[in-house]
């Protein structure tokens, strides 16, 4: 939903706050979904007096009662506003309120626990930062980015390292490859029926099949307007993981109305993120026109083309350029959202296109795609 989609009433509703809920309601006008989120947003800015301004503290969101952190409210007004309306909310809230909590209080930063909600905060907001700020904001993106790759470097590495091999048995012992039945037979003779415990003398583990690969063209491709902001953090991490894995070749290409070629900073994903600019039309064609140059042995090269699949100049030209990359057994997959919660928003009508011809459209997890690319690669 936009403003635009609103009624007038509920327009007028929103812009004067809770002290026209009672007219507005016996006009009939409600507000629920994202118009209250709207009202929620509105109210935590705007629903503040003197005092509570100069103390810097949050207010309570409309009808509600939700009580959101700095961060939270960042996050919010942009997933529900325009970019016009949200950069004057985000100068009131800095100039006339004084809300300087992420993008002017060092402070603030120093003390913050590092977590995805403030990193999307700060990405959001780093346009408006200081020279000084934005180095406290670098060193909170990296230490949520560190968390992010320390745990899906774990994935990846199982992921790449090789098809169980339930036949033969290894001396590396990996708890994931444990042979079970084999550890249980081996030592029920130690089973003590008074205690019902059995002491493990020996560990049985799997073999691993090891990939024989020969050398595959990755290529992400990630829209960078405000709604995908998750899937491009998570495919800054991804890509950096992917960097320097035996037999793979990483790009990563972000874009908008423009394409930007982010893959000489795939091993700094910290400094990627800091590099990218939100917002903006989309101009998917373009994107998966520019991976197609990059291609130099079609058969072993995959695009994952990780966008909303709102396309914003020639929905024909897409499907085309995407049945061209199949045609040439280049393997294609859209992905509508990449991140820990795998929840898409995207143009499904348009994904039915992309399916239709020839590319695998779906969302993943980081984690899943690791699993998905190492299937792929390893056939």
């Amino acid at each position: 939903m936009s403003l635009e989609a609103l009624d007038a009433l509920t327009r007028w509703r929103l812009v004067l706050g809770e002290a026209a809920q009672g007219p507005c309601a016996a006009a009939g006008c409600g507000l629920s979904g994202e118009a209250a989120a709207m009202d929620v947003a509105l109210e935590w800015l705007y629903g503040r007096d003197e005092e509570g301004a100069s103390r810097n503290i949050a207010r309570r969101g409309g009808r509600e009662g939700s009580v959101l952190t700095t961060p939270e409210w960042i996050n919010d007004i942009h997933r529900l506003f325009p970019k016009e309306t949200i950069e004057r909310l985000e100068r009131d809230a800095i100039e006339r309120y004084a809300i300087d909590d992420v993008v002017t209080n060092p402070e603030v930063l120093q003390r913050a626990v590092p977590n995805e909600t403030l990193l999307k905060a700060v990405l959001r907001t780093k346009h408006l930062m200081s020279p000084d700020i934005l180095l406290l904001a670098r060193k909170l993106v990296q230490d949520v980015v560190r968390q992010l790759m320390e745990k899906l470097a774990r994935d990846m590495s199982l992921a790449f390292s090789g098809v169980m091999d339930r036949r033969r048995h290894s001396r590396f012992r990996i708890a994931s490859d444990l042979d079970f039945r084999r550890v249980l037979k081996d030592n029920l003779k130690h089973y003590d029926p008074d205690t019902g415990k059995m002491t493990v003398e020996k560990l049985h583990f799997f073999a691993r099949n090891r990939r024989h690969m020969k050398t595959w063209q990755i290529i992400l491709l990630v829209d960078q307007s405000g709604s995908m902001l998750d899937s491009v953090i998570h495919s800054a991490v991804t890509a950096a993981c992917l960097w320097g894995l035996p037999g793979v070749r990483t790009h990563l290409v972000a874009f908008d109305t423009n394409v930007v070629d982010l893959t000489k900073d795939v091993d700094d994903p910290c400094e990627l993120l800091m590099k990218v600019q939100l917002g903006g039309g989309t101009d998917i064609q373009g994107a998966v026109s520019y991976a197609a140059g990059l291609i130099e042995h079609p058969d072993r090269a995959i695009v994952v083309l990780i966008s909303d699949f709102f396309e914003g100049t020639s929905p024909a030209m897409l499907v085309e350029r995407v049945a061209a990359l199949v045609a040439q057994r280049t393997l294609v997959l859209g992905l509508a959202a990449l991140d820990s919660a795998a929840t898409p928003v995207y143009d499904g009508n348009m994904a039915q296109k992309l399916v239709a011809a020839g590319a695998e459209v779906g969302a993943m997890t980081p984690g899943e795609l690791a699993g998905w690319l190492a299937e792929k690669i390893g056939r």
